[in-house]
C-alpha cells in the first residue's frame, strides 16, 4: 500500500504535510523502536519514529558523536552535558543552525533536554528529519539522569565534575513553590522582596504586582546578585515568578549557590496566575 501527494507545500504546511505522513506510515506499520515501558518514556509512544539513544551507549559512544543541547540558554549554562553545542529549539534559526552542523560534522547528532517527560529532544529529531538533516539521535532520558550517573562528564554552573549532592529533586523543588494564591497572599502580607524574571517578550509590559515587585531578567547576574543579597542582608524571603513556572527551576540552582534559603517561587508562573483570575472573574 502507498501514499502519495501531487504536491508538498512550503513553510509550515509543509511541516504539517510531514506529520501526516508520517501518521500514514504509522497506521500502516509497525514501528521499528518498540517500548518497554511508555509511562516511563511518554514520549517515545507520542514520537515513535524518532531514533533514541539510551543513557549508558551514549556514554559508550560519547567521543565519536555531537552532542547538542536544545533547551533555553540560560538552562544550558546551568546545567548540562559537557563537551555539548546549545542550540535552542525555540530558536528562528534552529534548523539553520543544525545545517551547519551538518555540513562540518559528519558525526551523528544526539540532542536531549531536560529528562524523561520534556519533549524537546524528540521534536528536535523530528524537525531535523523533516528537514533533511540526517542521522540525528534523541537522548530522552535527560540532562539529570546523565548529571547523576556520570557526574565528570556533567557541567553545574560552570563547575564541573557536578557534585551530585547538589542535584534538586522535583520533591526539593516543589518544597519552595506556592499556588498563585498563596503566592499573591505573601505579597500582600509580607515584607517580602517580589521579583518578575519574565523576559522582554513574556512581560509584554504588564505587571502583576503594580508597586511591589522589581525586573531581572535571568542572564542578567548583575541584578540577580543585587536582589539576592538585599533579601540575605534584610533578612526578607525573596518571592519569584516567570511565565510557565519552569525557568525558576534552574534559578534555585542559583539561588542555593549564592547562599539564599528563604524563597518562593508560584508555581505554573503568571500562566496560572492569569487562568486563576480568569476563573474567579468568571465565577
Amino acid at each position: 500500500m502507498s501514499v502519495q501527494f501531487e504536491s508538498i507545500p512550503s513553510g509550515r504546511n509543509r511541516y504539517g504535510v510531514w506529520l501526516f505522513i508520517v501518521s500514514c506510515y504509522l497506521a500502516m506499520s509497525p514501528s521499528s523502536y518498540a517500548v518497554d515501558n511508555p509511562n516511563e518514556f511518554p514520549g517515545r509512544e507520542l514520537y515513535p519514529l524518532v531514533p533514541i539513544i539510551e543513557l549508558d551507549k551514549l556514554f559508550e559512544v560519547f567521543s565519536d558523536v555531537t552532542v547538542v543541547d536544545v533547551r533555553s540558554q540560560y538552562e544550558f549554562e546551568t546545567l548540562r552535558i559537557k563537551g555539548a553545542v546549545n542550540i535552542p529549539l525555540s530558536s528562528p534559526t534552529f534548523v539553520e543552525q543544525m545545517g551547519a552542523l551538518r555540513s562540518k560534522d559528519n558525526r551523528p547528532i544526539v540532542v536531549y533536554c531536560n529528562g524523561k517527560t520534556c519533549m524537546k529532544s524528540y521534536k528536535a529529531a523530528l524537525k531535523c528529519s523533516v528537514n533533511k538533516i540526517d542521522d540525528v539521535q534523541a537522548y530522552d532520558a535527560g540532562i539529570m539522569d546523565w548529571a547523576r550517573t556520570y557526574p565528570q562528564h556533567a557541567v553545574l554552573l560552570g563547575r564541573s565534575p557536578v557534585d551530585t549532592k547538589k542535584l534538586i529533586s522535583q520533591e526539593e523543588f516543589k518544597k519552595h513553590l506556592l499556588s498563585p494564591d498563596q503566592y499573591g497572599e505573601q505579597v500582600a502580607s509580607s515584607s517580602a522582596i517580589v521579583l518578575d524574571v519574565r523576559d522582554r517578550f513574556q512581560r509584554e509590559g504588564l505587571s502583576l504586582f503594580v508597586g511591589r515587585e522589581r525586573r531581572a531578567y535571568l542572564d542578567d547576574t548583575k541584578s540577580l546578585d543585587r536582589y539576592i543579597e538585599k533579601a540575605k542582608r534584610e533578612n526578607k524571603p525573596l518571592l519569584v515568578h516567570d511565565a510557565a513556572g519552569k525557568q525558576v527551576r534552574w534559578l534555585q540552582y542559583y539561588l542555593y549557590d549564592k547562599g539564599l534559603r528563604d524563597f518562593y517561587f508560584m508555581e505554573g508562573g503568571t500562566s496560572a496566575y492569569y487562568e486563576q483570575m480568569k476563573k474567579e472573574f468568571i465565577r
